[in-house]
């Protein structure tokens, strides 16, 4: 497994792209089509695609298909973004897999002045092992952008869009539009998308790519939605509004807003795949899929007493949905957020979301090249935070810190502490916090 690993590092990492179809088109199809095997559920979106991913995983294993599941980046293993039934494959079908691969790999690499990238070879990993599985359905994650992201060789029955905001932007462009003409990429011929609520300068580009694939269009806010939310213990009770029914009393263990909304996206999308207002879900089937959803590293608690929680919101966008669900759902008495972001981030958009809502930030490294030294990130924070911030340039230290402070400064049973900034930053925390429970 190591050498396997080692062998997917050399390649180029997922934040050097050469736009192009051609490559893993190659390898596909050197492959025989393994992704033109089984129908395919495609997520796209800034934020709230893994997470959405597993609820729609959920829901179609409750429904009796086996599936395939493909997110990215992981958190703590590579093997957890290749997922069947539910579950990461074992790192000794990973490695038979790219064993298998591996030939196939030197010819298309010949082929190419660039040679295939790291997600390139893991998405055809993947595909690959959902083919042989075989699976009924793939559950497949965009990793960037749309028309040109590795992915997008699928043929998505449903394609899936996710609000959409400016990230990567050196990749998908500057502003909303231009960032949801090409997520809107995975729209297929006679498919059916799946919209979140758009920022006005996305919907446009959306229903263009639809119509000119001749795709059906289903909306949130017109065709399905949330009813009604309300904050319960360890999550949120939901009544969703879907493309074929209600579903009440819905229990969601996973916080904020955010989430209710990804629920209700999967749900619609899992009824599009079924055939849409024909396809009305049973409502216990439902209840119980939603009660079962997990999503690793999104406001998730580790520790009690103090409480401490990883979230892997990484651009200004995902740090005000955690914002919002800290300010809603949690009480401290003190809150303090340790952050480490990479270099290429909107560091002080996301610092500007989180400093109405913690009392002080530590700032820190995490273990990517790509960090931004905590040297470089404390003079922003201080400059958002002002004296609340701190620095300490190795997580555990950062961690012990936070405590301190947010104890020193609570009274007893209400000190919080939350590190984020990055999805590296939050698998970095949950590796070590969970190693010493």
């Amino acid at each position: 497994m190591r050498d396997v690993e080692a062998a997917l590092a050399s390649r180029w990492p997922e934040s050097r792209i050469a736009p192009s179809l051609e490559r893993i088109g190659d390898l596909t199809t050197v492959l025989g089509d393994p992704q033109a095997t089984f129908p395919v559920i495609h997520i796209g979106g800034t934020n709230g695609k893994t997470s959405t991913a597993r609820m729609i995983d959920e829901l179609l294993r409750g429904l009796g298909l086996r599936t395939g599941r493909y997110t990215s980046p992981h958190l703590e293993s590579v093997t957890e973004r290749i997922a069947l039934d539910g579950s990461p494959v074992d790192p000794e079908l990973f490695a038979a897999t790219y064993a298998e691969l591996s030939p196939y790999l030197a010819v298309v690499d010949a082929r190419h002045e660039v040679q295939l990238s790291f997600f390139e070879v893991l998405t055809a990993m993947a595909f690959a092992t959902f083919a042989d599985a075989p699976v009924n359905v793939g559950v497949v994650e965009v990793g960037m952008g749309g028309a040109w992201d590795a992915t997008n060789v699928v043929d998505g029955k449903i394609a899936v869009l996710l609000p959409i905001s400016i990230d990567h932007a050196e990749y998908l462009g500057d502003s909303v539009g231009e960032i949801a003409a090409e997520k809107a990429g995975i729209i297929k011929t006679e498919s059916v998308a799946v919209l979140a609520e758009q920022p006005p300068d996305a919907l446009p580009q959306l229903q263009h790519r639809a119509l000119e694939a001749g795709a059906s269009v289903v909306r949130e806010g017109m065709d399905f939605g949330v009813r009604k939310r309300e904050v319960a213990v360890g999550g949120q009770l939901l009544s969703l509004g879907g493309l074929a029914g209600s579903y009440d009393d819905v229990f969601l263990p996973l916080h904020g807003a955010h989430q209710a909304q990804n629920a209700v996206c999967a749900l619609a999308a899992v009824e599009a795949f079924f055939g849409g207002d024909r396809a009305s879900l049973d409502t216990d089937l439902v209840r119980a899929a939603f009660a079962g959803v997990g999503s690793p590293g999104r406001l998730e608690v580790l520790r009690r007493s103090p409480t401490i929680m990883v979230d892997a919101a990484h651009n200004p966008a995902s740090a005000r949905a955690l914002a919002n669900a800290l300010r809603e759902e949690f009480t401290f008495a003190s809150l303090v957020a340790v952050v480490a972001v990479l270099r290429d981030k909107d560091v002080v958009g996301i610092l500007e979301a989180l400093a109405p809502v913690v009392d002080a930030v530590v700032v820190t490294h995490n273990s990517s090249p790509r960090v931004l030294p905590a040297a470089d990130l404390v003079r922003h924070a201080v400059t958002v935070v002002g004296e609340r911030t701190y620095r300490a340039d190795a997580l555990p230290d950062a961690i012990d810190l936070a405590v301190q402070i947010a104890e020193r400064d609570s009274v007893a049973g209400g000190a919080g502490v939350v590190v984020t900034g990055s999805v590296v930053t939050a698998g970095d925390a949950r590796r070590l916090l969970r190693s010493h429970r």
